[in-house]
């Protein structure tokens, strides 16, 4: 994702590419693009660039002519600002008109023959472009050219509850670190040695307002009761001025390089100086805009310089988490308490591709079936195999049921009629037995 360097890197590669042509015409947008159209439209124009944190604001200045005349013609008599944000993949690149980038969003066409093209180049289409517009006013001041008003912006605010997070996430908060992205926060966090999730606030507060860095006094680190030869300090100051890469070193390393060939030792006590995060925020993204390249410079178009420039960011032997907000943070040693909890790193396992995946030929697929097929047929025999016993002894319970049913049925018929019989013979016998003993005393009756 492009950050404050390489945004910076794209205005001037705008001013270079773009110095003594005029364009013309109007500002033509793409078919799929869903930014607004670009209500500009001029005989004659120039296109100017700058930088401000993560924006770039292209100027397009209308030349030559009478500017009552251009607005009866219905074209610009005043300057625009069209106000540039980057998103995941966007730069800016001046071809002829026969070869246009596949992904080019926005485009201003030159005025001579053959014709060539500025275009806005976004193949993931994350960047917008505002005309008319102005720099975002929730951004804070630049981390590189506005270093002053930067360093008060966080100082100021230390309060305030941004600061209560992890470092490593408020330096993504383009309120305070406006142009800091995922890799400057890494490569920062690393030279100083600072773990990415401890809290903000606890590593901000304590800088001083002012910064010894404008008077060039190199970063140092902790160290005392060190034996070594009394340097020249103003022969150091000069040997890191010269070169933005030095301004990181250590102090320390300075001196123990005077050490050798020295017959003069004396024991010197060095004040310990804290590490400045903000020094770093901005003396680390003017090192990758010393270095060119990335695309930007027409003369240096690898990316060779800035893959040896990283120290941390995406190298072999770091490690890697993704942070509250999903970002990946790259780092060396503890990760500090307010790493997230239950959180993997975001690296992508390594998987074992089998020969034949990519083989699509018609003996593949017939193959393929064929496998299918005489696994399907496996796979039913099994079946069969396993449930033909099951089958078997439901069968023979079935049977075993109906034989006990038809034996047991006549029994069920005639078990009631036996009743029916046996109650009528006892009830007749129980009335011969009456009508007998009546008549027995009816004759003693008659007897006596």
């Amino acid at each position: 994702m492009p950050e404050g360097p390489e945004l910076h890197l794209a205005s001037c590669y705008v001013n270079k590419m773009c110095d003594g042509v005029v364009f013309t015409g109007a500002v033509r947008k793409s078919e799929v693009s869903k930014s607004p159209d670009v209500p500009f439209n001029s005989e004659a124009y120039r296109i100017t660039a700058t930088s401000r944190g993560k924006e770039v604001k292209l100027t397009l200045t209308p030349i030559g002519g009478d500017s009552k005349r251009r607005v009866k013609a219905g074209q610009a008599d005043q300057p625009m600002d069209i106000i540039f944000r980057f998103g995941m993949s966007g730069f800016f690149r001046l071809t002829s008109e026969d070869e246009l980038p596949k992904h080019s969003h926005l485009r201003f066409y030159s005025k001579e023959k053959p014709c060539r093209v500025l275009s806005f180049v976004d193949a993931r289409r994350f960047g917008t472009w505002h005309p008319n517009g102005t720099w975002q006013p929730d951004r804070g001041p630049c981390i590189m050219f506005e270093y002053k008003s930067f360093r008060e912006n966080v100082l100021s605010h230390l309060s305030d509850r941004a600061f209560d997070r992890p470092i490593c996430e408020v330096m993504l908060n383009q309120k305070y670190f406006n142009g800091i992205g995922n890799y400057l926060r890494a490569e920062i966090l690393y030279r100083l040695n600072i773990p990415p999730f401890v809290c903000a606030r606890t590593v901000l507060e304590g800088l001083e307002s002012e910064d010894l860095c404008e008077s060039e006094k190199p970063v140092k680190k902790e160290f005392s009761d060190v034996k070594v030869k009394r340097p020249d300090k103003n022969a150091f100051i000069k040997s890191s001025s010269a070169d933005l890469n030095h301004l990181s070193f250590s102090y320390n390393a300075f001196l123990s390089s005077m050490l050798k060939g020295s017959d003069r030792i004396t024991k010197v006590k060095v004040k310990e100086e804290k590490t400045d995060l903000l020094r770093l925020s901005h003396t680390v993204p003017l090192e990758v805009v010393s270095l060119g390249g990335k695309g930007y410079d027409p003369e240096k178009a690898d990316y060779s310089g800035f893959q040896a420039w990283l120290q941390c960011y995406s190298v072999d032997g770091m490690k890697s988490v993704r942070d509250h907000n999903g970002r990946t943070m790259w780092f060396q040693g503890d990760s500090g308490p307010m790493v997230p909890k239950d959180l993997k790193s975001p690296k992508a396992k390594k998987r074992v591709k089998k020969e034949d995946d990519h083989d699509y030929t018609d003996k593949k697929k017939v193959s393929r079936g064929r496998s299918k097929s005489t696994l399907k047929r496996k796979l039913i025999k099994e079946e069969t195999v396993i449930k033909t016993p099951k089958k078997e002894k439901d069968a023979r319970l079935k049977e075993a049921g109906s034989k006990r049913r038809k034996t047991e049925k006549p029994q069920e018929i005639n078990t009631p009629h036996r009743e029916k019989r046996s109650t009528a013979r006892r009830r007749k016998s129980s009335s011969n037995d009456t009508a007998a003993g009546s008549q027995r005393q009816s004759r003693r009756m008659s007897s006596k």
